[in-house]
């Protein structure tokens, strides 16, 4: 009797139609049954958001021949509870894939990352999910050297598991000559943006601001995601939803409340 396929859902925050999701859709073809539930328009950025007191639709999309495949109006948030509850709702995913993100979300950036919040959505539904990231923000962006570590990767998830209410987030650097030189298991960097906001003036002489800054790494480990990257590695971090600040809970309980 022929082993039955893994179920996988393919979600992701650059938009159904980017490079990226395409990428990401035929390796995931290689391993099972794929169903993508995707966002009709871009929402990097967008972090956890959900869509409260509005309208969210759900239509059929053909982009992926062969592929049961759907775009929504909503956040990657909204797409993967969509997906679980309604597209999905007699069928439990073996896996759940976001990305292929145009961009890194290493250290800080996961709290942003639209990506991220797909596979952290689905780690919330109990399921085993992976958001992945290339370090390269061009729309010109080249994946070609991304496919075989994004199935060896996800072929260990598919195969071991995953420790409960965790997602990896897994970002990938820009091709180069330089050949990648493995992947790590890391944690997060102590690093931050520090922004600055431009003002500017619009044709009616209206106000407004753009955000820029700097990417500002304090952390010297050897042990992190930004090292792992510099480092020419492909970083992997687990990530929790669970945000209790736990050594800080002693301290908090001397206080005289």
């Amino acid at each position: 009797m022929a082993k039955k396929k893994p179920l996988i859902l393919v979600s992701n925050d650059d938009g159904i139609t980017s490079p990226g999701i395409k990428t990401l859709v035929e390796v995931m073809c290689e391993l099972g049954e794929v169903v993508v539930v995707a966002p009709d328009s871009p929402q990097s950025g967008m972090g956890h958001a959900i869509t409260v007191g509005n309208t969210l639709r759900l239509d059929p999309s053909t982009i992926f021949e062969g592929i049961d495949a759907y775009e929504c109006s909503g956040t990657p948030a909204d797409c993967v509870k969509l997906a679980k509850h309604h597209v999905l709702k007699d069928r439990t995913p073996d896996l759940v894939v976001s990305g292929i993100n145009h961009g890194s979300n290493s250290s800080i950036s996961v709290l942003y990352s639209g990506t991220m919040s797909a596979a952290i959505e689905a780690a919330i539904e109990g399921l085993p999910a992976i958001g992945f990231s290339l370090c390269d923000y061009s729309h010109q962006a080249d994946f070609s050297h991304t496919a075989e570590f994004v199935k060896k990767i996800a072929l260990q998830v598919l195969e071991h598991g995953l420790p409960p209410d965790i997602a990896l987030n897994v970002n990938i650097p820009a091709k180069s000559d330089e050949k990648i030189k493995g992947i790590k298991i890391c944690r997060q960097a102590h690093a931050k943006w520090q922004e600055v906001f431009d003002q500017r003036k619009d044709p009616y002489g209206r106000r407004y601001f753009w955000m820029a800054g700097n990417f500002v790494n304090e952390d010297k480990g050897e042990d992190t995601d930004e090292w792992a990257l510099t480092n020419n590695y492909i970083s992997v971090v687990p990530c929790a939803f669970d945000l209790t600040a736990h050594h800080a809970l002693p301290v908090l309980n001397q206080w005289a409340l």
